[in-house]
C-alpha cells in the first residue's frame, strides 16, 4: 500500500454526497442507488441542486446543477434542505473520528470532509494506513448509514488529490499517493482544475502559457512562472511534483490577521429598485445583529448589486459596488445602515430590476478593538447596545423570528424566512 515508513501519513476522507445520503439513509433508502437531489422546489426551477445523489451522477446528472437540468422523465426524488439535519449528522462522524483521534489531528476542512493526520495513530493501533481508513469509514457507514471515500497521502496535498482523483474509482473507495507515484499517474491528468487549489482562471492562465497538465508545469520555464503567478507560482511548482511543506500543527496554530465575513441573497424574483433598497435594509440590520452575536466588529461593509437583465457570460462581477466606511470599528446598525441606504440610493440604477445583493464586511476585529469617533453621541450607543443584547437574549431563547420589525411583514421580504436558514440554505425548520 504505502511505503513502509513514511514521515507523515495523512487521510482525507469525504462524504459521498453528504446531502442527497442524508436525506436516503433517513428515508430507509440506499444512499448509492437512489435518484434524488436536495433542492427547494418551492423557490423557482433555476434553484441550485445542493447535492445529486451518486446514482444520478452516474446517469450524467451534473453536481450543483439547477432544478431545470434534473430529468422529468425519471422518477427522482427532491428533497428539501435540512442544514441542521445535516450539521447533527456532521457532528455524529465527528464524534465517531474522536474515538480514535485527538482533535489535534483532525482539521474540519467542510461539513462533510475531514482532513487526519493518522502518522502516530498506525503506529498506537499496529494498523495498516489504508485498514484504518477502511476502519473508519465503515464504523461511520455501520452507524449512520453514510458511505463515504478516503485519500490517503505522505502530505495533506497528496491525500486530497488522492480523495478527489482516485477514491471515487477504487472499489473500496480508497485511494493512495506518494510524491513518486503522484508524478507517475497524475502527471497527465487533465483539466487541471480537477487538482485541489487550480481553480479555472488558474487553469486558463496556464493554458495560455501552453500549459495543461502537471506535467507542463514542471517543464515549464520557472522565471515565466514567476512573472505570471508572483509568489503562486512556488504553489504550483511545489504541486506539480507532489509537494506540500505545509502540517496539520501548522494549520491548528495559524491565526489571520484580518477576517472577513460575507452574505448574499439570490431573490426569488427580479425586485424593484425600491423592493431591493428594503432587502439591503434588512440585510444590513441582520448583519450588523449577527457581528454581535459573534462577538466582532468591523469598519468597513461592502455592497454589490446584480441587475436582472445582465448578459449571461459577465460572471460574478457586480453590476454595481460601494463601500461604507465607518470612524473606528462598530457591529451597530445606526452605524452602517444610514450611509448605505444613502450611498444606494445614488449608486444603483433605479430604472434596472435587481437579481443578487451580496455583503461583506472587511477588516473584522474582536469586539474589543471596538473604537469611537470624537462625533458618536455615546448615551445612545450605550441605549442601541442595550436594545440589541436584550434582543440577541430573547433570539437566543425563542428563535431569530421571536421578534420582528414592521418591514419584515411586507411582501417581498425575505427575513423571516432567511432567520429559519443555515449556512444560506433552509435549516428543515417551518
Amino acid at each position: 500500500m504505502i511505503m513502509a515508513t513514511p514521515e507523515h501519513v495523512y487521510f482525507v476522507i469525504d462524504a459521498r454526497s453528504f446531502y442527497a445520503s442524508v436525506e436516503a439513509v433517513d428515508r430507509g433508502l440506499d444512499p448509492l442507488t437512489t435518484d434524488l437531489v436536495v433542492a427547494d422546489e418551492s423557490r423557482t426551477e433555476k434553484t441550485i441542486c445542493l447535492a445529486v445523489s451518486p446514482s444520478l451522477k452516474e446517469k450524467g446528472v451534473k453536481n450543483r446543477c439547477r432544478l431545470f437540468d434534473v430529468p422529468k422523465n425519471m422518477d427522482i426524488i427532491i428533497a428539501k434542505p435540512r442544514m441542521k439535519r445535516y450539521i447533527e449528522i456532521a457532528a455524529e462522524i465527528y464524534g465517531i473520528y474522536l474515538k480514535y483521534l485527538s482533535k489535534d489531528d483532525i482539521h474540519v476542512y467542510s461539513i462533510d470532509e475531514v482532513i487526519m493526520d493518522v502518522t502516530s495513530y498506525l503506529k498506537l493501533y499496529k494498523i495498516k494506513a489504508k485498514d484504518f481508513a477502511l476502519k473508519l469509514m465503515d464504523e461511520v457507514k455501520t452507524t449512520l448509514g453514510i458511505p463515504q471515500t478516503a485519500g490517503i497521502g505522505t502530505n495533506m496535498y497528496l491525500a486530497k488529490v488522492a480523495s478527489g482523483l482516485m477514491a471515487k474509482h477504487d472499489p473500496q473507495g480508497v485511494g493512495w499517493l506518494t510524491e513518486e507515484r503522484f508524478i507517475k499517474v497524475c502527471s497527465h491528468v487533465r483539466p487541471l482544475k480537477s487538482f485541489w487549489m487550480i481553480s479555472e482562471g488558474t487553469e486558463a492562465r496556464l493554458n495560455r502559457l501552453g500549459i495543461f497538465d502537471m506535467a507542463g508545469i514542471r517543464e515549464a520555464d520557472e522565471d515565466m512562472l514567476y512573472d505570471e503567478f508572483g509568489v503562486n507560482a512556488e504553489l504550483l511548482i511545489d504541486h506539480a511534483y507532489g509537494r506540500e511543506p505545509t502540517r496539520m500543527e501548522d494549520i491548528k496554530n495559524y491565526k489571520s490577521q484580518s477576517q472577513s465575513i460575507t452574505t448574499n441573497q439570490i431573490l426569488a424574483c427580479p425586485y424593484s429598485f425600491a423592493d431591493a433598497r428594503n432587502i439591503v435594509k434588512e440585510m444590513v440590520q441582520a448583519f450588523c445583529l449577527e457581528l454581535a452575536r459573534r462577538g466582532l466588529v468591523s469598519s468597513r461593509l461592502g455592497v454589490s448589486i446584480l441587475y436582472a437583465d445582465r448578459p449571461r457570460k459577465r460572471g460574478y462581477r457586480p453590476d454595481c459596488h460601494f463601500n461604507v466606511d465607518i470612524l473606528g470599528q462598530g457591529n451597530l446598525s445606526s452605524l452602517f445602515l444610514p450611509p448605505a441606504l444613502e450611498i444606494y440610493d445614488n449608486k444603483v440604477d433605479p430604472n434596472r430590476m435587481v437579481k443578487s445583493i451580496a455583503m461583506g464586511f472587511a477588516d473584522v476585529k474582536e469586539a474589543e478593538a471596538q473604537t469611537y469617533s470624537l462625533f458618536d453621541d455615546t448615551d445612545e450607543i450605550a441605549r442601541e447596545k442595550n436594545l440589541r443584547d436584550s434582543l440577541l437574549k430573547i433570539e437566543e431563547k425563542f428563535g431569530k423570528n421571536a421578534v420582528l420589525k414592521g418591514n419584515d411583514f411586507t411582501s417581498k421580504s425575505t427575513q423571516r424566512e432567511r432567520n429559519l436558514f443555515i449556512g444560506g440554505h433552509s435549516g428543515g425548520e417551518e
